[in-house]
Parts: structure tokens; C-alpha cells; sequence
């Protein structure tokens, strides 16, 4: 991504593909971080559109992909940030009987949700938590993985893709220590 005067701009044809290509999984993506699936849509949207925006400044010959994902966490994270009513409604909604002094209850919690976390992972089938581990653990990106494991990239994001919704759904009855561990509350 970057300027350069001897390369044509992104035409409409190539922001037409790349939006048709990349609009829902980055849906998806936006999704399992704020876990919100109409913001998640709106912050794509507004990727996008900073992307047409940007179209003369855009090498197609760039991974304009990478830089679609990496705006969509961006964005992600800071609506997280300052979308505070995910704090007051959500404790509201659970109904917490965690009392705010007693820092004692909220450890054991925590690490209730660590040995959790660690059975939900060790119940995922062998490639699908060899390959989650080696990217959330060991800080491998995704064609690290691939070479090492002698499989496509594309078979590492499937398997990355259904760690993350196996887990999600495993520990859907944590939400709320996750996020309070999250926003530090």
C-alpha cells in the first residue's frame, strides 16, 4: 500500500472484486473481536469507503488484503475502546453478583476461566488446536504455519476459523469474566 506515481490507481473493477471478496469475511472477522454483527458490518463498510477514498494512492499490486484486516482490527479495537455502553449494559444484562471489593472472588474467577479455556482448547480436534496454539501461543503467522505443517494457508484460516467459533461456543457461558477481564473491571 503505498503511493507511486508509475502504478495506475485502484480501478472500480478491482474495488468491486476486492469488496466482493472481502466484505463478509471481514464481517466475520469484526465480529469475533466486538461480537456486535451490525457495528461489525458498519466498520467494514467504513473501511471500504476510506479505501475508495484512498484509490488513487493505492497500489493494486500490494496486498491491499493485509491492509483491509489490519484496518478492520484497528477499527475493531477502538470501537471497543470507546464504546463504553458495552460495559453498562452487559454487566447490567448478566446481572453480576460479583462483589466490586472482593478481589478474592474475582481471582477464582479468573482462574475458573483459565482452566476452562485450557479444556476448551485441549477439546478441539488435534490439527484444528495444533494449528490455533501455534498462532495464539507461538506468535506464528499463518504461512509460518502452513509451511511448517505442510498445508495450505487457506486450510490454516479453516482450521484457525473453527478453533475461534468452537471456542466462542464453549465458552459462551464465560462472556462476562472474559470481558471484565478484557476491560480490566
Amino acid at each position: 500500500m503505498g503511493k507511486n506515481e508509475n502504478k495506475a490507481s485502484l480501478s472500480i473493477e478491482q474495488f468491486e472484486k476486492l469488496f466482493k471478496l472481502h466484505f463478509e469475511p471481514l464481517c466475520h472477522f469484526a465480529n469475533g473481536i466486538i461480537n456486535d454483527p451490525e457495528a461489525s458490518k458498519d466498520i467494514c463498510q467504513k473501511v471500504f469507503i476510506v479505501l475508495w477514498e484512498k484509490r488513487q494512492s493505492i497500489d493494486p499490486d500490494q496486498n491491499v488484503k493485509s491492509y483491509l484486516f489490519t484496518s478492520v482490527k484497528n477499527k475493531s479495537l477502538n470501537f471497543l475502546r470507546d464504546h463504553k455502553k458495552f460495559r453498562s449494559s452487559f454487566l447490567d444484562l448478566e446481572c453480576l453478583d460479583i462483589p466490586a471489593d472482593d478481589a478474592h472472588d474475582s481471582e477464582t474467577r479468573k482462574n475458573e476461566l483459565i482452566q476452562e479455556i485450557k479444556k476448551s482448547i485441549s477439546n478441539l480436534p488435534e490439527k484444528c488446536r495444533k494449528v490455533f496454539e501455534m498462532s495464539r501461543f507461538d506468535g506464528k503467522k499463518y504461512k509460518e504455519i502452513a509451511e511448517e505443517l505442510g498445508i495450505s494457508i487457506k486450510t490454516v484460516e479453516a482450521h484457525m476459523s473453527r478453533a475461534m467459533k468452537e471456542l466462542r461456543e464453549l465458552l459462551k457461558d464465560y462472556r462476562y469474566l472474559i470481558l471484565m477481564i478484557f476491560l480490566n473491571i
